[in-house]
């Protein structure tokens, strides 16, 4: 018996989606009006408070309380420090990422806090959930000759964008290292590395073929380009269109920002209903 999605959407306060197989329930997932999923959103922030303790700053981004952000999910592109050194620190994070590979990883058992984290159709557990985790753990290495309080000030505007709810009286946690979720691709503007494909893609033939196509779309310098497992068995001009549809939106995006002004919403991620049929759905 064939997969099938069923969409409950008979009370206004609260959407449900199950995927059922035959008569087991594969995945579910549920949205309400009084908590929607702040996750994937982007937010033109502003620094509130830099912890140097923590070695992170607290941003004011428009949620129910602020946000927490990491040192090493902040770009170079933020730090107060001189043009040449912010090049040189810049050039070597991209030489880093060249130098090695980045494929997305497999889906990690836990999160940070050691608690399980369930695959939803939210996205967590998919490839674009650990892209970040991924590249942060290299950034590390490129952080450790400054120290938070040395390079961001308070009042900072930052783009950022959520990669974690906010939880209990967690605020939400951030990155200032974007990626924007297609149907078969993921788009990082500002990570500064060609393309990868998704470890769940095994077949040797598959990868060989995705590789030479992410190689053929020209993805400009600053820019990384990951196929997600999705895209798979995908023809060059399908990655092609979902490429482009995200060049475009990055494009939106940017043009939003310069005509907004912190704390506010540049860009929402898609509701529930819509995130499932464009994850989950294939030609069959």
């Amino acid at each position: 018996m064939s997969k099938k999605m069923l969409i409950d959407a008979a009370h206004a306060e609260e959407t449900r989606v199950a995927v059922i197989d035959g008569n087991r329930i594969e995945e579910f997932d549920f949205e309400s009006q009084s908590h929607k999923q702040l996750r994937g959103n982007i937010y033109l922030a502003k620094v509130t408070r830099v912890e140097p303790s923590l070695q992170a700053a607290f941003i004011e981004y428009g949620g129910n309380r602020h946000g927490f952000l990491a040192f090493n999910e902040i770009h170079p592109d933020y730090y107060q420090i001189p043009v040449a050194d912010r090049e040189a620190l810049m050039a070597e994070e991209a030489a880093d990422e060249e130098d090695d590979e980045v494929e997305v990883p497999r889906d990690r058992d836990s999160d940070e806090d050691g608690e399980d984290t369930a695959e939803t159709l939210s996205g967590d557990g998919d490839d674009d959930d650990v892209v970040e985790q991924e590249l942060a753990r290299r950034r590390r290495r490129l952080m450790r000759r400054y120290k938070i309080q040395e390079v961001i000030r308070r009042r900072q505007i930052m783009l950022v964008q959520v990669v974690k709810e906010e939880r209990g009286n967690k605020g939400a946690a951030l990155t200032t290292y974007l990626s924007l979720a297609g149907r078969y691709c993921v788009l990082m503007p500002n990570t500064a590395r060609g393309g990868g494909i998704s470890r769940k893609i095994t077949s040797a033939t598959d990868r060989k073929r995705l590789k030479s196509v992410v190689q053929g779309l020209d993805v400009p310098e600053g820019m990384g380009l990951i196929v997600r497992t999705a895209g798979a068995k995908r023809t060059k001009a399908e990655i092609k269109r979902d490429y482009d549809y995200l060049l475009r939106l990055w494009e939106n995006i940017r043009e939003t920002t310069l005509h907004s002004v912190a704390p506010s919403l540049i860009y929402e991620e898609e509701d529930l209903v819509k995130r499932t049929i464009r994850d989950l759905y294939d030609k069959d």
